[in-house]
């Protein structure tokens, strides 16, 4: 249908490689329960990694078959995907991955993003809601909506999670304490342009279209009269 959304994004892949390319983002997902790559990358594994994680909840012989064709590494995961991702996902209905947008990580500035498995030992809202709990009771302030909704979101399906929030609470709480000591160090940005990019931006024309002022030819050293 001319005008349509597609139904999928090709990835500027033919299909086999493009099929290689999920299956491979998918697995690494399994495997390290967290990848990073770029947003659209992410948000195509993501609806494979969601299929593969209700074939292990069906745990039938052709659920077996389909999710071992899947996999690039199916002698490491068939275990973990019907033991460990099964019972994890048991109650859950669905929701496995979440997709979370972060900083580019490449110069090319595409947008990038983090894939990876709810409920995980790597669950980063997870993390980020026990680092915001842990800053409240140092600052002594009450837990606002955002906050109470956010954990109700994080402890509804996680097996053992008031025990888990409690025990990451804690080491939250002992990073926070450790900062204050040391001091805390910002991580070094990815230069957004490369080094032969950076003279351009000291160019007249650059500056005046950047400040959204005229440029001015007279103004430009290089067709400036030389002065006897």
């Amino acid at each position: 249908m001319a005008g349509g959304h597609s139904k999928f994004r090709k990835l500027g892949r033919d299909t086999p490689h493009r099929r290689s390319l999920l299956r491979n983002l998918v697995t690494s997902l399994f495997v390290h329960e967290q990848i990073q790559t770029t947003w659209h990358k992410a948000k195509e594994a993501q609806r494979v990694a969601e299929k593969l994680v209700t074939l292990a909840k069906r745990n039938t012989p052709a659920s077996r078959i389909r999710l071992q064709g899947e996999l690039f590494q199916p002698e490491k995961l068939m275990g973990k995907m019907f033991t460990e991702i099964r019972q994890r996902y048991a109650e859950r209905p669905g929701g496995y991955t979440r997709v979370l947008r972060i900083e580019p990580l490449k110069e090319d500035q595409a947008e990038s993003a983090i894939l990876e498995l709810v409920d995980g030992p790597k669950d980063m809202r997870f993390a980020m809601t026990a680092k915001t709990i842990a800053l409240i009771e140092r600052e002594k302030k009450p837990m606002n909506d955002l906050t109470r909704k956010n954990l109700s979101k994080v402890l509804r399906y996680r097996p053992g999670g008031e025990k888990s929030m409690d025990a990451m609470v804690d080491k939250m709480r002992a990073l926070n304490m450790k900062d204050q000591r040391e001091g805390v160090q910002e991580r070094p940005k990815k230069a957004v342009y490369p080094d032969h990019l950076e003279e351009f931006k000291k160019d007249p024309r650059w500056i005046a279209s950047n400040e959204h002022q005229p440029y001015k030819i007279a103004d430009d050293p290089i067709y400036a009269t030389p002065q006897n």
